[in-house]
């Protein structure tokens, strides 16, 4: 009897050990998924400091040609209002 013993135990060793094993596999995995998963989370945050980045860039060459624009019909108006004044004298 004594020899089943042993070798009951032996086996509930292996696989303790197979299990043991299977559950290390299964964390490296999961921290390997972890980080991959933060790395990305990190590119995603570049890219949309870049993305607000570019946008405030743009927002502010959209105000500058609104303001050129502006400054460019006042003198249209201001040269016809002379070219007018010349014409009826």
């Amino acid at each position: 009897m004594p020899a089943k013993t042993v070798k009951a135990a032996i086996e509930e060793l292996r696989n303790a050990v197979q299990s043991l094993e299977g559950a290390i596999d299964g964390r490296f995995d999961k921290e390997r998924d972890l980080s991959e998963f933060e790395g990305e989370v990190r590119r995603v945050n570049t890219d949309r400091a870049r993305l607000a980045q570019e946008l405030d860039q743009s927002q502010f060459r959209a105000n500058r040609l609104e303001e050129v624009n502006r400054e460019v019909s006042r003198r249209l108006v201001t040269a016809m209002e002379t070219i007018r004044a010349v014409l009826d004298r």
